[in-house]
């Protein structure tokens, strides 16, 4: 089993990704921190919603 684990880290992934999805890569990685929500329709992120401020008590 943990022959399998090795073998599939050395395998190259490729992926496709839609306009909105490389959008939605290059919200997350500017976040330094914080929380998202996604919204999404028919299996495509159309919206996310970022949390401008959080007060803790």
């Amino acid at each position: 089993m943990g022959d399998d684990l090795v073998e599939s880290k050395s395998k190259e992934l490729s992926i496709t990704c839609s306009e909105e999805e490389k959008k939605l890569l290059e919200h997350i990685r500017s976040l330094s921190f914080g929380e998202i929500m996604i919204f999404i329709q028919a299996g495509k992120p159309i919206r996310i919603e970022l949390i401008k401020k959080s007060i803790k008590l």
